[in-house]
């Protein structure tokens, strides 16, 4: 049977880095749970086959369940019944058979019913969600918007929604507006506190929401009357539960079906503020936007694997001239360059995850104790280590995953471009990945930091001196026989 972990030894080759052992180390804080919840660890060996375990139990339904199911899906869609959003029935599925697994909230600790798994390990989760169907990993990665209630929200705010994720519940970032994308400082969704409902209330449009008619929503709105810049914008939660927001419309994109874009209407909406006022945009959004940058990552890095898994299983099956067309040294060398690039994109995503995770865990441990000298040189150098690393991890995998798809359909030759073969679909979803989760500006910028030397003292940078630096945004296409 397949298995989308067993299956991908790069996969447990990335776990066994030595760095985990840190990770390990600084997430089960000396492995205090053991003694509270029968399934934690009780050291580090032990911590890394519950990893595998979990792994393992999402290769399978990824790839006996969500796979299966992602063509009906991409054909049928979410719909809209009276201001309701309709998963896909094979969405569904695929959410039960989550729950099921004890899938969701899997980074938040076991106080609220989570598996306290380090980033890393649920980037490996994303990558295979993302091989098996790209729409529904942006349903199901969503949950991660939970790591921003529990770093800003109070404990009452934790204890009241976190343990809901982890069960199984949904969750949305409400951000853009129809004239509020890229420059998000002029959202103005209005949020009034009303004295007379102890809570603020929501009213405004939301635009391109993706997975909008969620459970529970983070929501970007302006609380300080008469400001018009991001300094009057606040993080509010707000729970389907209270009524007051409907979907007006579902958008139907090129690509990623089974994910729904939505338009939202807030009337009334009673929401509660997470952490301050006026920090929404400049503080809670930039955490937000920095982990989906991740995770953009981790699903470019699924879908280039299939991407080439395809062009591999269509090279090795085709024959022309009286020969398997892998034999062909052009579609070889196409077919090698898109395993480089997926190797290399595979390497910083989990390079920059360690990164996250060793610094997440540092700031996670100061808000219960003051860290010693050397625990905050550490958490500072992996900070700007994972300041650095993450836009290019975004960036590199979305461009490298766009230009396997491009290439699988290329093997493909006029298959390619007929509905019945897969690959098809993998490249209408990938043309969003680039402009989803960060902006190409913002990878470019990092990456001129880099080049400037700016991230680290000598003006050499991180990428070393101009004459030793690839660009790797050019490569080219050789013709191949098809």
């Amino acid at each position: 049977m397949a298995n989308y972990y067993n299956d991908n030894p790069n996969l447990q080759f990335y776990l066994d880095h030595p760095l985990m052992k840190r990770i390990v180390e600084l997430k089960e804080r000396n492995f205090a749970d053991k003694d509270t919840y029968d399934y934690a660890p009780v050291d580090y060996e032990d911590a890394m086959e519950n990893y595998r375990r979990v792994l393992d139990i999402t290769g399978d339904i990824t790839a006996n369940i969500i796979e299966p199911n992602s063509e009906s899906v991409d054909l049928e869609g979410p719909h809209l019944e009276n201001g309701r959003m309709i998963y896909a029935s094979k969405t569904v599925e695929n959410l039960d058979a989550c729950t099921k697994g004890g899938l969701w909230g899997v980074s938040m600790p076991r106080r609220y019913g989570g598996l306290n798994l380090p980033i890393t390990v649920f980037s490996m989760l994303s990558e295979m969600v993302a091989s098996a169907d790209a729409g529904f990993q942006n349903i199901w990665s969503l949950q991660s918007c939970i790591d921003t209630l529990y770093e800003f929200g109070n404990e009452e705010q934790r204890m009241k929604y976190i343990p809901r994720v982890c069960a199984g519940e949904t969750m949305s970032m409400d951000l853009t507006e129809p004239d509020a994308g890229s420059d998000l400082q002029s959202v103005m969704l209005k949020a009034t506190y009303s004295e007379k409902d102890g809570c603020y209330l929501l009213n405004g449009v939301k635009r391109f929401i993706t997975n909008g008619d969620s459970d529970i929503h983070l929501v970007l709105a302006r609380s300080e009357e008469g400001t018009k810049d991001g300094r009057g914008l606040s993080m509010f939660i707000y729970d389907k539960r209270q009524g007051g927001v409907n979907v007006r419309h579902i958008e139907h994109k090129l690509g990623i079906h089974g994910s729904p874009t939505c338009e939202l209407t807030y009337k009334n909406a009673k929401a509660e503020l997470c952490g301050e006022t006026r920090l929404g945009l400049i503080k809670y959004v930039m955490a937000l936007m920095n982990s989906a940058r991740l995770g953009i990552a981790a699903q470019s890095v699924g879908l280039g694997q299939e991407a080439y898994n395809e062009a591999l299983k269509y090279a090795n099956e085709r024959q022309q001239f009286h020969k398997k067309i892998i034999e062909f040294p052009a579609v070889y060398d196409m077919l090698s360059r898109m395993k480089a690039k997926i190797d290399a994109g595979r390497s910083l995503l989990y390079q920059t995850a360690r990164y996250v995770d060793i610094y997440k865990c540092l700031e996670d441990i100061q808000r219960e104790r003051p860290l010693t000298p050397e625990e905050r040189a550490e958490c500072k150098k992996y900070s700007r280590l994972a300041d650095a690393f993450t836009p290019l991890a975004k960036g590199m995998n979305s461009e490298y995953a766009n230009q396997n798809a491009y290439d699988a359909i290329s093997i493909h030759g006029g298959s390619g471009f007929i509905m019945e073969y897969k690959c098809q679909r993998g490249l209408r979803g990938l043309e969003t990945f680039a402009e989803h989760g960060a902006h190409p500006r913002g990878t470019l910028r990092a990456e001129h930091q880099l080049r400037q030397g700016r991230q680290q003292p000598g003006g050499s940078g991180l990428l070393g001196p101009p004459s030793l630096r690839h660009d790797w945004r050019h490569h080219d296409v050789a013709a191949h026989p098809r």
